[in-house]
């Protein structure tokens, strides 16, 4: 597995709840822009319309050396999933604050999979909480490292 771009935003946005892979329908001269990397999931999300699962706003760059089979950067592209586990998410959306965000994509063999969580929006006192035990953390590994290393 070779993951070619991750949503940290969503990390400090949301709560994950569950994760689930899902497959993506891309045109040719996407799959080539996504083994090059140049994926930007920032600010994206998915939704179910007419039972299929849509990925809504994610960029991927035009290939440089395709022509009229380039497609637009930011269009929605269809995730492939079952269709009992696209109901079981339709129905957990419906709950109080739950949205589905994507996390990272990545090849599996020739393969481009995305993982998608089902996610909580975080509170603002929750972010500050999240950081403060970060913050903390790395003191605590900066003071162990220097107690080793005064040794």
């Amino acid at each position: 597995m070779k993951v070619i771009s991750t949503n940290k935003k969503a990390y400090h946005d949301f709560t994950m709840a569950e994760t689930f892979e899902a497959g993506i329908n891309l045109v040719g001269c996407e799959v080539k822009s996504v083994r090059h990397g140049e994926v930007n999931l920032k600010d994206s999300y998915a939704t179910v319309a007419g039972g299929q699962l849509l990925l809504k706003n994610a960029y991927i760059k035009p290939y440089d050396k395709g022509s009229f089979s380039n497609v637009e950067p930011r269009r929605d592209r269809r995730l492939l999933m079952h269709k009992n586990e696209i109901m079981r998410l339709v129905g957990k959306v419906k709950e109080k604050g739950y949205s589905i965000v994507p996390l990272k994509i990545y090849l599996v063999g020739s393969l481009v999979k995305v993982e998608i969580a089902l996610a909580k929006g975080k509170k603002l006192y929750d972010k500050r909480d999240a950081i403060a035990k970060k913050d903390l953390d790395r003191q605590q590994r900066r003071d162990v490292h220097e107690a080793m290393k005064g040794r």
